[in-house]
């Protein structure tokens, strides 16, 4: 008799520390250009502007890449396809410590989209091949959790590694892309090995466990459309599209926070590795975020108010930051606009499994996602512009909230638009 707490409890603790710390490593290492853009700028003489748009660049090759790689995992399996997305960004990373010019910079920007697309949207679709439905949303917020671990860790490392100044003959940003590309590599490897395809294959479950999850999966997914499983058709499914229109703030949000907030701290007047530690105070309150907010919905019949209800908390905060002049303020609201941006996005991603499978999950995840972070390219972009243009660090956090109360309410839209198409099939 297979007792569905202790299978679930088993799979959790085979998958999702691996997958974190897998996440810790590529949030790391996107949240590397912050902090080398502190000396990377004057090191290669660009503006502000220019290193933005080709720190942007990432997400162009990230958004080109997302789908196609996503099917491919399915072709290969995860061991295999994840090793290949971490070893080729790890080289890349590790190849921008020794950029010479913008040009250059933009070129391995780019290239470093395109080797890490489909990490994220793997790893979504991967726990929909593990966890049944009740669970996932929790997964997804546990598996975030490292991210904002990775944005603590990031935090104080990335400032002292710019302190290394000089060591060994590099100067400190080359030190920032150094230190992050290499345990990629290493993962990437580890990965290979360790980490299975599917159920069926795991050594570490019994034959009645796998037959209990297979069933389990099967009677959730036996209600679904004829093509749920269908990879083309789930990229032009009417509700994929509204989803990815729908989560194009919430990455431009939290990129445009994450990309500007080391520079915010920095006008406090501290060192670069004060700052580093300063910037932990915000992941940690979103780490416990991204865990009671994912825990509640997955008791909750309707999940609308657990993905809305944070992102307008989050806006709120971000106007406040820019209308407040205390920096004390500033930073308060900054930290709890970072719980609102992230709290309700693993939410967010429990939605697809409930009308995708299969191949048809692989491809709707990955377009969602790749959609989606397009706001990365333009936080990237016009957050740099406006502070080039107005001299206020403080002023893109407005624009930031416009557009993260804009993406609340278009949930609320489509959440809407598909409960009643639920009910119209049921």
């Amino acid at each position: 008799m297979v007792q569905e707490k202790e299978l679930i409890s088993k799979i959790v603790w085979r998958l999702m520390p691996f997958l974190g710390v897998l996440y810790l490593i590529a949030y790391i290492d996107r949240q590397n250009v912050s902090y080398a853009k502190l000396e990377m700028v004057g090191a290669l003489g660009m503006s502000e502007y220019a290193y933005g748009l080709g720190a942007s660049l990432f997400f162009i090759g990230y958004f080109l890449f997302e789908v196609p790689s996503n099917l491919f995992l399915t072709r290969f399996g995860a061991s295999r396809w994840f090793a290949r997305i971490m070893i080729t960004w790890g080289i890349v990373t590790v190849a921008l410590a020794y950029t010479q010019n913008a040009t250059m910079f933009y070129i391995l920007r780019f290239l470093l989209g395109v080797a890490e697309a489909g990490f994220f949207p793997g790893v979504l679709y991967l726990l929909t091949l593990w966890f049944p439905k009740d669970y996932r949303g929790r997964m997804v917020g546990l598996f975030m959790i490292f991210s904002a671990l990775a944005n603590a860790v990031g935090a104080p490392i990335g400032g002292m590694l710019l302190d290394l100044n000089g060591l060994l003959g590099h100067e400190g940003w080359q030190w920032v892309f150094l230190a992050t590309g290499i345990p990629a590599v290493l993962a990437g490897i580890v990965t290979f090995f360790y980490l299975d395809d599917t159920p069926e294959k795991a050594k570490f479950l019994t034959e009645d466990e796998k037959r209990w999850l297979r069933d389990r999966l099967a009677r959730e997914n036996s209600g679904m459309e004829e093509h749920a499983d269908n990879g083309f058709k789930a990229l032009v499914n009417p509700r994929v599209l509204l989803m990815a229109l729908c989560y194009i703030g919430f990455p431009l949000a939290a990129y445009g926070l994450s990309y500007w907030l080391p520079t915010i701290v920095r006008g406090f007047g501290v060192s670069n590795t004060t700052n580093g530690f300063i910037n932990i105070i915000p992941w940690v309150i979103v780490a416990l975020a991204l865990w009671v907010v994912p825990a509640a919905a997955d008791r909750a019949e309707s999940k609308t108010p657990y993905i809305v209800g944070p992102a307008f908390v989050g806006a709120i905060c971000l106007a406040l930051s820019a209308l407040v002049t205390s920096p004390t303020l500033q930073f308060t609201f900054l930290c709890v606009a970072a719980a609102g941006i992230f709290a309700g996005q693993p939410v967010f991603w429990s939605l697809p499994s409930r009308f995708l499978r299969g191949a048809g999950a692989a491809a709707g995840i990955a377009a969602i996602n790749s959609v989606g972070n397009l706001g990365g390219f333009v936080a990237q972009n016009v957050v740099p512009w406006i502070r080039d243009s107005t001299g206020n660090d403080i002023l893109p956090m407005v624009f930031l909230a416009v557009c993260l109360a804009v993406a609340g309410v278009l949930v609320i839209i489509v959440g809407r638009m598909l409960a009643a198409r639920q009910a119209i099939s049921v």
